[in-house]
């Protein structure tokens, strides 16, 4: 893992929490910056998976 996953996956976990509390507070608007956070660390976990993923391909060709 490396720094962008690693910020990725606690941006990720931060939108869940924050989620949740908005769930748990009855606050829509908490709970959709939540899931947007949500969304944004697992694109930035994701984007920098796939260029791992082509590194190892161009790595092997």
């Amino acid at each position: 893992m490396n720094k962008d996953q690693i910020k990725g996956s606690l941006k990720e976990a931060a939108g869940k929490a924050q989620a949740k509390a908005g769930d748990l507070m009855d606050s829509p608007k908490q709970q959709a910056k939540g899931v947007a956070k949500q969304g944004t660390g697992r694109a930035q976990k994701n984007r920098r998976d796939a260029k791992e993923l082509l590194k190892d391909y161009d790595d092997k060709i």
